[in-house]
């Protein structure tokens, strides 16, 4: 069976039942669906919520799917240790779409078309306090280029501005802006669909940095290890996955604007209000059965989900030039976007700072950049700040590189005068790597390896606290 968002909720009860929670209870999509992610980060708790009585709409809303690696890691079939290169070979393995009858697509089950359309039937969530409505925040919007005729997908946000209305907000730097102001330049719409509801792989193909612009829905077959089965729009002429759960149809006309935000964003601050383009809605499809795919923006979720894409593309471009490269992680406590870890197996003195400029270049969000040695796993926190505060002088080992391009959505970006706000940043690499052989260093304390590898937790702690040991064990 072709792989889909159903597919893969069988496959997280399975492996991961404490992971999901189907909640019963009438909850307001207005703040509350969110609002119930951020009480159970409070304690330390991530878990799919499938939210299945949403107030006021009879379809339900699943929520935090892409909050854990570990979650993220099963999507593509491998465990969070490996799953950065795993996803950097996969996602170079792209697979031709497969065209299917529009009769046997799940997607094409429930049409509206003309006066049908209405966004308001469907159960948009409003996340933060001071977002100015609804919004979609998962959905991964496809448009073509008019050059290349390549199909681009991205995941955007999309305010909800009337029952056939949708904002659209796209990092300048992104291919889908480009696209659009080749449109505008031309005077022509833009055709855009914007997909809700779908395998990880949707959502991780939307944002990884793939070279040119195009082929994100051939990526995601190649992180699924199958072709996607797409379908065409109603009334676009563009592919969309066949198994969705609701597509969202509609143009972006050249030259009109409207006010739209604040919105919370991944660096869990509010962006302000601004003149953008938005899309006129001219159809929505879905199952008869529809599941709404929301991301808990400004949550774990929304820093989570970003980062894995980011990382696959990072260890492909990075070893490229420095082939020593182990591993990189762009972890939680930098919004996923940040701070860089970096391991490497080191050869000669130079090269951790050549791994992290391009870093650097390949991510402008990336500002702080931590080189480690390849005894340090990079998805431990903990051991790449003892690496840090055992193998790193800053005057010897920190390099700083002011006036860089950065990420406009950092309420620390400045402009180039330094007196407003700007899509520039001060950019540092730590290096905190041993010095290259034959330089000596003190060896690491540590039992005996094959010791440690030997103990069977459980046949030595038997008392109530035994479910920690087998889960350490783990």
């Amino acid at each position: 069976m072709p792989q889909d968002l159903r597919t893969f909720i069988a496959d997280l009860k399975e492996k991961f039942p404490d992971d999901y929670i189907e909640v019963e209870k009438e909850i307001d999509p207005k703040y509350q669906i969110i609002g119930l992610v951020e009480k159970l980060e409070r304690y330390n708790r991530f878990p799919v919520l499938l939210c299945k009585n949403v107030k006021g709409h009879k379809i339900p809303v699943i929520t935090n799917l892409a909050a854990s690696n570990e979650r993220l890691a099963l999507s593509i079939g491998t465990d969070v240790r490996h799953m950065v290169e795993h996803f950097a070979r996969r996602s170079e393995q792209s697979f031709p779409l497969k065209y299917v009858d529009p009769g046997k697509a799940p997607v094409k089950e429930v049409i509206w078309k003309g006066d049908d359309v209405d966004l308001n039937k469907l159960p948009l969530t409003v996340h933060n306090e001071m977002d100015a409505g609804p919004y979609i925040s998962a959905g991964v919007a496809l448009c073509k280029d008019p050059e290349t005729g390549a199909v681009n997908g991205g995941i955007y946000r999309h305010q909800r501005q009337g029952r056939d209305q949708l904002g659209w907000f796209v990092n300048p730097a992104n291919h889908a802006n480009y696209v659009r102001v080749a449109y505008e330049a031309m005077n022509k719409p833009m055709e855009v669909a914007v997909v809700i509801g779908h395998h990880p792989a949707l959502q991780l193909a939307g944002i990884a940095k793939l070279r040119g612009i195009g082929g994100e829905l051939e990526a995601m077959g190649g992180l699924m290890g199958e072709p996607l089965e797409v379908v065409k729009c109603e009334t676009l002429d563009l592919p969309v996955p066949a198994r969705a759960e609701i597509v969202v149809e509609g143009k972006i006309y050249p030259g009109q604007r409207r006010e739209e935000g604040p919105f919370g964003e991944w660096p869990r601050y509010y962006t302000g209000t601004g003149p953008r383009p938005f899309i006129k809605v001219t159809a929505i499809t879905m199952r008869k059965d529809a599941i709404f795919q929301d991301t808990a923006a400004a949550h774990a979720e929304h820093n989570i989900v970003g980062a894995l894409p980011r990382m696959g593309s990072l260890y492909k471009r990075i070893k490229e030039v420095v082939p020593s490269m182990v591993n990189v992680n762009l972890p939680l406590s930098g919004g996923g976007r940040v701070f860089c870890y970096i391991s490497i197996k080191k050869n000669v003195d130079g090269e951790p700072k050549q791994a992290a400029l391009m870093a650097l270049a390949v991510d402008p969000s990336i500002r702080h950049v931590i080189m480690v040695d390849d005894d340090i796993d990079v998805f431990n926190e903990r051991d790449v700040l003892w690496a840090l505060s055992t193998r790193f002088q800053a005057d010897r080992d920190l390099s700083m590189i002011p006036y860089a391009l950065g990420s406009h959505l950092n309420p620390t970006a400045y402009d180039i005068t330094r007196s407003g706000k700007g899509v520039m940043e001060t950019k540092l690499i730590f290096d905190a790597t041993k010095p290259a052989a034959p330089t000596p260093f003190p060896a690491q304390t540590r039992v005996p390896p094959d010791v440690v590898e030997s103990l069977n937790l459980d046949e030595f702690i038997t008392d109530g606290r035994r479910t920690t040991a087998t889960q350490a064990k783990r």
